[in-house]
Order: C-alpha cells, then structure tokens, then sequence
C-alpha cells in the first residue's frame, strides 16, 4: 500500500498549523471523528490538548493506532458540544486526560 505523506492544515483553539500525515492516517482520523460525531478539527484539537510534549503529527498516528488496536472507541467520548470562544480549548474530563497522557507515553 502506497501512502504519501503530505503535510495538511489544522486549526487548533484558534490558531493554524500543520501536521505531516500518510493518507491512510488522514482518513483514519477523519473516520474516528465521524464516527464520533465531531470535526476532524474538533478531534485533532481534542488529541493535542491531552499532548503533554513531543511531535503532533506522531501523537495523531499512536492515537489512530491505539483506537484500532484497542477500540479507544469505548473509553473515550466526544468532547462537551458547549460553544466555546475561539482561543479556548476543550474541556477533557481528568480522568480521559490522563488516559490521553498515558496513552502517549
């Protein structure tokens, strides 16, 4: 399987970055956000705020990882739908924080 890596634009809180993804990530990624019922970028903005260091693009591939390997499905649910200011993050219950955090380790 071929799968070109190509760097792609994400908003995060507000602001604009990139992240250099394989296609099969991307859709991954945009699977798991469907299935949960979000925005690729509301998924992408709820990986990073559990990111404790390290590169995003890498945390993105061990979360889509972990959610194939382990259905993360179950243990993690879809962020608060509240509305929320441009430059605020999402709020993540500690307890799937940690999940997050240790999940990256």
């Amino acid at each position: 399987m071929n799968s070109p890596v190509i760097k792609r634009s994400v908003t995060i809180a507000g602001h604009k970055t990139s992240v250099t993804l394989e296609d099969a990530f991307w859709k991954a990624l945009k699977d798991i956000a469907t299935s949960r019922q979000m925005t690729s970028s509301d998924l992408v903005t709820w990986i990073d705020a559990g990111r404790a260091h390290g590169n995003l693009s890498s945390r993105l591939r061990l979360f889509v990882l972990d959610f194939y390997l382990n259905g993360s499905v179950r243990r993690i649910s879809k962020p608060p739908s509240k509305k929320r200011s441009r430059n605020s993050r999402l709020q993540i219950p500690e307890n799937q924080e940690r999940l997050v955090a240790q999940r990256c380790r």
